[in-house]
């Protein structure tokens, strides 16, 4: 019993750190933002259903960077949530079944 008190708090301590913060650089000219790269958009792959619960309740927050390098930072963000859904891998384990 006390494993399992154990084990969920250390859920809630890691889905408490993945939360999401405002966007410091929101009103600032184009040319002194930070542009959100390939592996910014990994981690907010990642993190997405974190911040998409959040941002419902929250109007400051927002799941995608819009101020990003374009297509790797498109391909980092999808990789991110295909990591979460277990990628290719789980789809495969499906046709073994047959």
């Amino acid at each position: 019993m006390c494993r399992r008190w154990v084990i969920a708090l250390l859920l809630l301590m890691l889905v408490a750190g993945c939360a999401p913060g405002v966007n410091p650089e929101v009103g600032t000219p184009d040319a002194e933002r930070v542009i959100a790269g390939f592996w910014l958009g990994l981690w907010h792959g990642v993190i997405a259903p974190v911040t998409f619960l959040i941002s419902l309740f929250i109007e400051d927050i927002n799941i995608y960077e819009v101020h990003n390098s374009g297509n790797w930072y498109d391909f980092g963000f999808m990789l991110g949530i295909g990591a979460l859904a277990g990628g290719g891998s789980s789809g495969s384990r499906y046709g073994r079944r047959r």
